[in-house]
């Protein structure tokens, strides 16, 4: 029997849960290359700024309606040239790992982004989380490569993939 998950648009009242979410992969992980989690008040910020710029920030329940998962988009590059292209991230809560939560989470992030005529997402993934990339070469994501001791964390250099996916029309036609 397969599990039900509800997946929404976040709020800033789902900043707790995000933060209780997120904090692990902080402080006990290289997930993240953070190294302070960041609060309530700062993930409520967070929130606020994606859906003010219209980047999907989407929350995923399970049936007793507890959040187990995040995922957002933010603008992939600064630069105007930029403005078709996100990089997605996406957290599941550790207690909820190999419940397909993950596939769940980066499905309705990347159909999110489509919805919002964005053509591009990346994701960029510590090379510490090989489920991640699996998840990700699931949802139709390919490798485009490997940046070598890109980030340091916990005392260890740490390799960073990038990979790719379009979205909706993808670079075959012109956007609107």
């Amino acid at each position: 029997m397969s599990e039900e998950f509800s997946v929404r648009e976040a709020n800033v009242g789902d900043a707790a849960a995000v933060a209780e979410i997120y904090t692990p992969y902080v402080l006990d992980s290289t997930a993240t290359f953070e190294s302070d989690p960041p609060d309530v008040e700062e993930w409520g910020r967070r929130i606020a700024e994606a859906v003010e710029r219209n980047y999907p920030f989407v929350i995923v329940e399970d049936g007793a309606a507890r959040i187990v998962a995040f995922g957002f988009a933010q603008r992939y590059g600064p630069r105007i040239g930029y403005r078709y292209s996100v990089e997605t991230t996406t957290f599941v809560r550790h207690d909820s790992l190999g419940r397909g939560i993950g596939t769940v989470v980066v499905g309705a992030l990347v159909d999110a982004c489509a919805a919002r005529g964005y053509r591009q997402a990346f994701a960029v993934i510590a090379a510490s989380e090989p489920a991640s990339v699996v998840v990700h070469a699931r949802a139709g994501y390919r490798p485009v490569g490997t940046l070598t001791a890109a980030g340091w964390k916990h005392g260890q250099w740490l390799d960073v993939f990038l990979m790719q996916r379009p979205l909706g029309q993808g670079n075959e036609t012109l956007p609107e």
